[in-house]
């Protein structure tokens, strides 16, 4: 990954890019409870963890049909496909079926065009006023590192788009919200975006139940939020190895070179 893209990320977190409703919640201590998310269990997870590919994929088609219609990713551009195994003529075509705005031409007139793989992911709404409006005074949350930004990460995403129940006897939700048992103060503004089998049709024939879009999903955004996880555990390992062997060697000098003196 680029530095510079490295560094947008970095700073979005620092400054909170993620904090207000939905995916964004407010920390679960601050509700006067402590909730434990279930361990899911990830390919990514562990030292040795890897990204799945297929499943990355599929969560990028679950966010492309169902998250993209409200939230934003305007941290990646259409070529970080390429990463996650997509060919240069599909990442063309992803990229080729968004319109975003250029300009000025040579009129000075700003203008609609196709995007291309340099483009950012187009975001759905002109401006955080156009989000709100839209989503009853509520600002869906950039994805871009929201399995970094909250604590849980990956589980925490997961967690949330399973959490969606009715509300239990005795508790009155406030006007628009609804119950999620993995939600801070367990109201979210968020409806439960991924509630029914087949809602997606995977282009690579998975069945597309609940738990599967969910899991693809996470694991997209942690592809998203990390790219290089991978590349730097692997480093990790490289390391260990080298001081391991370099520890033993110096071991076995110091035991050579004093063992006269004994």
């Amino acid at each position: 990954m680029m530095p510079a893209l490295r560094i947008l990320k970095a700073v979005a977190v620092a400054a909170g890019l993620l904090a207000g409703a939905g995916l964004a919640a407010p920390d679960a201590r601050a509700a006067g409870e402590a909730i434990h998310l279930p361990d899911t269990r990830f390919s990514f997870e562990g030292i040795f963890g890897h990204f799945d590919r297929a499943s990355a994929q599929r969560g990028f088609q679950v966010y492309k049909e169902v998250c993209s219609n409200c939230h934003s990713m305007r941290l990646l551009s259409y070529r970080n496909l390429r990463d996650l195994g997509l060919s240069d003529a599909e990442v063309r075509a992803i990229a080729a079926s968004y319109q975003v705005q250029d300009g000025p031409n040579d009129e000075g007139q700003m203008f609609e065009r196709p995007a291309r793989p340099s483009d950012r992911f187009r975001s759905p709404f002109a401006n955080e006023k156009a989000a709100r409006a839209a989503n009853n005074g509520a600002l869906p949350p950039d994805l871009s590192v929201i399995v970094k930004a909250r604590e849980g990460g990956a589980d925490y995403i997961h967690a949330l788009l399973m959490g969606y129940e009715d509300p239990p006897a005795g508790m009155t939700l406030m006007p628009g919200m609804n119950y999620n048992k993995y939600f801070a103060g367990h109201q979210i503004a968020m409806a439960a975006p991924l509630s029914s089998e087949g809602q997606v049709e995977y282009a690579d024939g998975t069945k597309a139940t609940v738990d599967q879009m969910v899991t693809d999903v996470a694991t997209f955004l942690a592809w998203a939020a990390e790219p290089e996880l991978e590349q730097r555990k692997a480093l990790g390992v490289k390391m260990v190895i080298f001081f391991t062997v370099l520890g033993g060697l110096a071991y076995a000098v110091k035991r050579k070179i004093w063992a006269d003196v004994h």
